[in-house]
């Protein structure tokens, strides 16, 4: 087996699309008949980011295998519609986690333990080795390393760099970097020393960048290009530009007329054929071509950071271009969601979605606007905790349960109708301990589940603690409800809908995390299709 390491760091400031350049790679690698996988190596202490605050860090993103990841992953799985797993997302925390727990149990024979050779060694045990591959494969590992060069706690990761790229040759590892190229307004000139500056340092920790993507607000000429090769070592052709897009999907197209493929290529000593990217040229003209528009209200909590909620976004886009549509997200602070104040807030939308989320704030209004899709006919789709609370509105105000809700918020609810899962009790470490990962669907073939999907047996996503109680089955769907999706077993309730409703489906999984732009989950198309034909 052969494998080829791209590595992808970043300089000057954050936020410069590092995620999106390493995915768009992928894409042209992947549309040139290469295997490819995908990584990303996080500087931060956390074990995974499943504990942080959304509105700090975004959204979880979580694998098929059952892994709470950063959300570059879902742009990963997106641009190369591959699934990732476990081993796809590796922080600080789970480096030192691990060396320090070989320390604890004495296989470092009493020997000081140091960053330099075992935490540099744990790091690069993680790079991607595939075992399934044949000898006759070549697999490239595209790897993007979190943060900025220059920060202190990427410099583990960057020395883990020049030690693999010493030990596996130059011929199979190259280092992509990506820099900022602002444009000072009061002297009109694009400004090359702040890559000059970033390159420098990587130089000074012994690493040289084998391939330049700088970003800029406008073209860089050719004395620009010719300027920064010279100053940082490489070929003028290795001087990428990498312009704002339109659509975010876009920049793998760019990023094909600047050749970044076949200068990849050409470092690793690859063949470059030509690119089969048919289906993404379609995909995007469709995109940036709409017949129709709807607009679709995001009812949640950490709406200050849309990050927070960026599958959903991107799912409801896919969808949107599966019905050659463009989506109007009307984002709606579910603390400011009353009864009263529905109308004004929802009347002017096509559908309602009300994505998941943790924690007491904000809830009643997300129940408010449960209620008033539900009332009013309104194209709806809930998602995991958008489930849980549209059981909750439904006992409150169909079943008669007027007190009922969901254990994980109200403990003392003389109704609970969503309570703890039997296998969560006892479990007092949040992290990694919520039910996740890929699990299988019965769908019911009377249900609109089943005429959306299009078989009975569907695997979905999760990311949960509490499930519908079971005692209350009887009484919901006596009320109207119709429970459309359950576990093998019949144990789990996955998914509900109301019949007597144009479209009112939800979810207990987090189908966004399946969909791609050129393979639009079926949930988020057939809602788009639903609020298009309410517009």
């Amino acid at each position: 087996m052969s494998v080829k390491y791209v590595f992808v760091t970043g300089g000057v400031v954050s936020g410069l699309g590092k995620g999106i350049t390493a995915a768009s790679l992928g894409r042209l690698l992947k549309a040139r008949g290469c295997k490819v996988t995908m990584q990303k190596f996080d500087p931060y202490i956390n074990i995974d980011p499943g504990t942080m605050n959304p509105v700090q860090h975004g959204e979880v993103f979580v694998t098929e295998d059952g892994v709470e990841t950063d959300l570059d992953l879902g742009h990963y799985e997106r641009f190369i519609d591959e699934n990732l797993t476990r081993n796809s997302n590796v922080t600080t925390g789970k480096v030192y986690w691990n060396v320090l727990t070989r320390e604890r149990r004495g296989d470092y024979g009493g020997g000081t333990v140091q960053v330099i050779p075992h935490i540099t060694d744990e790091i690069k045990s993680h790079f991607h080795k595939n075992p399934e591959c044949s000898s006759a494969e070549t697999e490239i590992a595209i790897i993007e390393v979190g943060g900025t060069v220059g920060d202190i706690e990427s410099q583990p990761f960057l020395e883990a760099i020049r030690q693999f790229q010493h030990e596996a040759g130059h011929d199979n590892v190259i280092l992509i970097h990506v820099t900022l190229v602002p444009y000072l307004k009061a002297s009109g000139e694009l400004k090359t020393k702040p890559t000059q500056a970033s390159v420098k340092d990587l130089q000074g920790m012994g690493i040289q960048p084998d391939i330049i993507v700088c970003r800029s607000e406008l073209p860089l000429d050719d004395a620009i290009r010719c300027k920064i090769a010279q100053f940082c070592n490489v070929p003028k052709t290795h001087v990428i530009q990498n312009l704002d897009v339109e659509v975010l999907y876009e920049l793998p197209l760019i990023m094909e007329e600047e050749h970044l493929a076949e200068v990849a290529c050409e470092s690793l000593k690859l063949p470059c054929p030509k690119p089969d990217l048919t289906d993404w040229i379609t995909m995007i003209n469709n995109w940036k071509r709409p017949l129709n528009e709807v607009t679709i209200a995001l009812v949640g909590k950490y709406i200050q950071l849309h990050d927070a909620y960026i599958s959903v976004v991107e799912s409801l886009n896919h969808g949107g271009v599966a019905n050659r549509t463009r989506i109007h997200i009307k984002w709606i602070d579910s603390e400011t969601v009353t009864d009263d104040n529905a109308e004004s807030l929802f009347s002017d939308v096509n559908g309602l979605l009300v994505p998941g989320g943790f924690g007491s704030r904000g809830i009643e209004g997300k129940i408010s606007a449960i209620r008033y899709a539900r009332q009013h006919k309104l194209p709806f789709l809930g998602l995991c905790l958008g489930m849980q609370l549209s059981i909750v509105e439904f006992a409150r105000n169909e079943a008669g349960l007027t007190n009922a809700h969901t254990a994980e918020l109200e403990p003392d609810t003389p109704d609970p109708v969503i309570h703890l899962m039997p296998d969560q009790n006892g479990v007092e470490d949040i992290g990694g301990t919520l039910r996740l990962g890929s699990y299988p669907c019965v769908l019911d073939k009377t249900s609109k589940a089943y005429e959306i999907y299009g078989e009975e047996l569907i695997h979905e996503r999760h990311r949960h603690r509490y499930e519908v109680n079971n005692d209350y089955r009887e009484i919901l769907t006596h009320a109207g409800m119709k429970l459309s999706g359950l576990s093998p077993d019949g144990r789990i309730v996955e998914m509900i809908e109301i019949p007597d409703h144009p479209w009112f489906v939800a979810t207990q999984a987090h189908p966004e995390f399946k969909s791609r732009p050129n393979r639009p989950h079926p949930l988020f198309r057939e809602f788009v299709k639903a609020a298009l034909e309410n517009s």
